[in-house]
């Protein structure tokens, strides 16, 4: 089952007509368009030629039977498939660097099985995806900014073989998602990774008894808590408590406990620090529980 790159939106809202229906357990291959909707394909094309409004496109929603609010829904990355080239922009005011920047500059980069060509530099590889998440419970929000419904959160653990949970807060959840990068560092300090078009198949199953913070990764060896919010203190600060929760609903450790089993064993990352919303997160490993 496939949703093709011509069902996109850029709200995640309960409004938004199912692209696909599926039942719980389906595996769904989501074709995507890079974050500038395709629109920027030489270095010629530069940040004042794109349309705004046209950025961050969500392929979906895919509405999963079953799901209601309250629910959570899984979501395993099976594999993600991209195209041979990716473009990364930069312009005065964007980013990090906002102000010291003068000019606007695009730059292709090649993209091999195993690495990106970055002006000769070569750059392993590292699939991910920036904008995936459920439709939020009342209005609507943008795919450029993450929440607790999921959306823009560019975590470089949103990868093959991670699975994600997320909160179904209407009916059918309406997953969607887009953004895919080939390489992206942690913070995105210049407002953009190696963004490109491509293909990503996950599996989705519906939980009805799942009390974890939300939205939560697993990986292979690793818990991994989220927090975003306007500002990195109180972004950082919701997935250190959301971690603290996780280890007491899974352990005997007290919040005291808790608090200094993250010292000890624990990383706090950014994922991103460039979007309306920043974003954190919390890693542990699965051997500390």
């Amino acid at each position: 089952m496939r949703i093709s790159s011509e069902h996109i939106l850029f709200e995640m809202n309960a409004s938004n007509p199912p692209a696909l229906a599926v039942k719980s357990g389906s595996t769904v291959i989501f074709e995507t368009l890079d974050c500038f909707s395709n629109t920027v394909k030489t270095e010629n094309d530069l940040v004042s030629s794109i349309d705004f409004n046209q950025v961050n496109p969500a392929t979906g929603p895919l509405y999963i039977e079953d799901a209601l609010p309250g629910d959570v829904l899984k979501v395993t990355i099976d594999a993600i498939q991209l195209a041979k080239q990716g473009v990364i922009v930069t312009a005065p005011g964007l980013g990090r660097l906002a102000d010291q920047i003068e000019k606007e500059e695009t730059i292709v980069c090649p993209v091999t099985d195993t690495y990106i060509d970055f002006k000769g530099i070569h750059i392993p590889l590292r699939k991910m995806i920036g904008v995936i998440g459920t439709a939020p419970a009342g209005h609507g929000v943008n795919t450029g900014t993450p929440d607790t419904h999921g959306g823009n959160l560019d975590t470089t653990r949103m990868t093959e073989g991670a699975t994600l949970y997320l909160p179904v807060n209407v009916e059918g959840a309406l997953l969607a998602m887009g953004d895919l990068h080939a390489s992206m560092g942690d913070g995105e300090i210049m407002g953009s990774g190696l963004e490109i078009a491509g293909e990503v198949t996950v599996t989705v199953e519906v939980l009805k008894d799942f009390n974890l913070p939300l939205p939560l990764i697993e990986t292979e060896d690793l818990w991994i808590t989220l927090g975003s919010a306007q500002s990195m203190e109180t972004a950082s600060q919701i997935a250190i408590d959301n971690m603290a929760q996780l280890i007491m609903a899974h352990s005997n450790l007290t919040l005291n406990q808790a608090g200094m089993l993250m010292s000890l064993a624990g990383n706090l990352h950014s994922s991103q620090v460039v979007n309306p919303n920043v974003t954190f997160r919390m890693e542990l490993p699965k051997s500390a529980f």
